[in-house]
């Protein structure tokens, strides 16, 4: 079987280095690995609808925003198909099958769903739609046969959900759905970084992102404004590297060669923690190394969406061809559940034929 993987994002703002750290530099090193037939890179602007339906704009225009993040951290078309999720209009047949085989009460269990409706505070008013996600992700993720779907732990519900759609299925009509596996990130520290403020997580509404369109001064001024430990007010002062954003940061960000470069009095991340906890050690030396840390990995991100920028028109031609390539993988797996669950009335010459008999016997 081939291995494909299936990720993508919701256009509902530019990406930030959570992002980053989190999927899209794993995307990339798993795109150019070579150990993946196909990979899929889906902007989830028909999901992103569910909850922003009363602001369409908003989602349009952060269609580019997110190509070209994608484009400036490397993400390749001539190797990862880039697509739109609404241009895949197969995709929303595949989810009104699948609503047959999911109950109310298995959406109500699902913990990503719950946790997400509280966080919108949704309540009674859950659009059907949201409601519904998991159910429209698993369209997504069979759509293209993806085997491997690269995610976070809080969202290994929704892929179980998939798996449980794929089952069901398959037993029921015919085994033609690909069970998908999950792909966990290899980075503890990147599972989930929390915002500049010291909140648990990014979120533009709260304005605590760095994003990786930022310019090089922006960067270094949220840097410079991160939240570190509020017990360490002098310099002597022990400090404390639970909750410590800055430390979070250069968990997920520093290599032991940075030091070398921007901070030789310490061999490596461990020896500057160290320090840092026993007092002595200022937090602004650690936020202006964590800040050169962090520009050396956006610098030629930044140097590569300024490129993009140049040509916005030939950005929108490459999600239309990565969007028709799609279409048509999804197409064919539609063809695939529709015999499966012989509704494909008109190319089923068999059916036909019988019929035909059936009247003029």
């Amino acid at each position: 079987m081939k291995k494909t993987i299936l990720t993508g994002d919701r256009p509902t703002g530019r990406l930030h280095v959570g992002h980053y750290a989190g999927s899209l530099k794993r995307r990339v090193e798993l795109q150019n690995s070579g150990n993946y037939d196909k990979i899929f890179i889906m902007i989830a602007d028909a999901q992103a609808l569910t909850d922003n339906f009363e602001n369409p704009e908003k989602v349009r225009q952060n269609i580019i925003e997110v190509a070209l993040d994608y484009l400036s951290c490397g993400l390749d078309p001539q190797k990862s198909t880039l697509f739109i999720q609404s241009q895949i209009q197969e995709l929303c047949e595949l989810t009104f099958y699948y609503m047959n085989l999911v109950t109310v009460s298995r959406l109500q269990r699902n913990p990503t769903v719950k946790s997400e409706i509280k966080m919108r505070d949704f309540e009674t008013s859950i659009p059907v739609g949201f409601f519904n996600y998991p159910i429209s992700q698993a369209a997504d993720i069979t759509a293209f046969r993806a085997t491997t779907v690269p995610v976070g732990e809080d969202q290994l519900p929704m892929i179980e959900q998939t798996r449980e759609i794929v089952r069901k299925f398959n037993s029921i009509y015919e085994e033609v759905l690909v069970e998908p596996e999950v792909l966990l990130p290899d980075n503890e520290a990147c599972l989930r970084l929390p915002g500049i403020d010291g909140k648990q997580k990014m979120s533009k509404s709260l304005g605590n992102c760095i994003y990786l369109s930022d310019t090089e001064e922006e960067v270094r001024a949220k840097v410079m404004e991160m939240y570190t430990d509020p017990l360490h007010i002098k310099v002597t002062d022990p400090g404390h590297l639970e909750g410590n954003t800055v430390f979070t940061y250069l968990d997920a960000f520093s290599k032991p060669e940075h030091f070398a470069e921007y901070l030789s009095d310490y061999a490596n991340l461990e020896e500057l923690k160290d320090h840092y906890t026993r007092g002595g050690l200022g937090d602004m030396k650690v936020k202006r190394f964590l800040n050169s840390v962090l520009q050396e990995e956006l610098s030629p991100i930044r140097a590569r969406r300024a490129e993009y920028e140049k040509d916005i028109p030939a950005v929108y031609e490459i999600l239309r061809k990565g969007s028709e390539a799609a279409r048509e993988v999804a197409a064919e797996t539609l063809s695939d559940v529709k015999r499966a669950m012989k509704i494909n009335y008109f190319e089923d010459a068999e059916l036909i034929r019988a019929q035909s008999e059936k009247y003029h016997s």
